[in-house]
């Protein structure tokens, strides 16, 4: 049963991971779809080094899932650091879909440093993304959400932005602030009817905890057993989650009327609440 038919929704980083999981999701649950992404980020502390499919090349296979789906679905170059890109992507979603319902922030980067040897670089672009990013990707989008009278904000936070982690302090500062803002924001936007909630996800096969399993193996261990390991000490459950699982939830959000202000955990268990 479709939910969202006649919906339009923008999701920042949604070309692959967590991003596509729920953009196909939500297209199946009946909405059109704009993949806001970056080709890739030009910083020495960007993790995933050249092994990385870039973001808007990515999107082209998200697109024809979409599609396929008999949904209608767009493509978008955008920057959620910079303020310009944020407006732009909202504006091109109304002008070639039609008025904006829903917004998920999805964009993060990551990256191992322990706080005694991080670079301002490291602990910068985790901000500019992590953080800067879903406050100006909010704000462009509000004015849309508002003149709809009825909006739903779903911003990707993290476990990590509810208990802390050796190597991802910056990450996890990040994540913490994703919360924060989510409940404010949700208390600002309320009168409008735009609810604001935020999905903490857990430990997903993505091209993210790739990079950490890989970064946090043992000497004796290949990044396989890195995985099993962190999985099997990690997750009560004893399974990973997956992008559909997100996508899942997402799909409850976008048309759930009385929640509003949440960081909702999807993690096996992993974290408190």
């Amino acid at each position: 049963m479709t939910t969202l038919e006649g919906k339009v929704a923008l999701i920042t980083g949604g070309a692959r991971g967590i991003g596509r999981g729920i953009a196909v999701a939500l297209a199946e649950a009946g909405a059109d779809v704009a993949i806001a992404d970056v080709e890739e980020i030009s910083s020495s502390a960007q993790q995933y080094g050249t092994e990385a499919v870039g973001g808007m090349t990515a999107a082209q296979t998200t697109l024809s899932e979409i599609e396929a789906l008999g949904r209608r679905a767009i493509s978008l170059q955008a920057d959620v650091r910079r303020k310009g890109d944020t407006q732009q992507m909202v504006e091109a979603t109304v002008r070639q879909l039609g008025p904006l319902d829903i917004l998920v922030c999805n964009a993060g980067v990551i990256n191992l440093s322990p706080v005694e040897t991080m670079t301002e670089e490291a602990w910068d672009l985790t901000f500019a993304v992590n953080t800067k990013g879903i406050f100006l990707s909010c704000q462009a989008a509000i004015p849309a959400l508002r003149a709809r009278g009825d909006g739903c904000i779903i911003n990707i936070a993290s476990v990590a932005g509810k208990k802390g982690a050796p190597e991802l302090a910056h990450y996890c500062a990040s994540k913490f602030a994703v919360v924060g803002f989510t409940n404010a924001l949700a208390k600002e936007l309320a009168p409008a009817n735009i609810r604001v909630n935020a999905i903490c996800p857990g430990i997903l096969r993505t091209q993210m905890w790739e990079y950490l399993a890989e970064g946090w193996k043992r000497p004796d261990e290949s990044k396989e057993q890195s995985w099993r390991r962190i999985l099997a000490s990690q997750i009560p459950l004893g399974r990973p989650q997956t992008p559909e699982d997100i996508g899942q939830l997402a799909v409850y959000l976008a048309h759930a009327k009385n929640v509003t202000g949440q960081a909702i955990n999807v993690d096996g268990g992993q974290a408190g609440p």
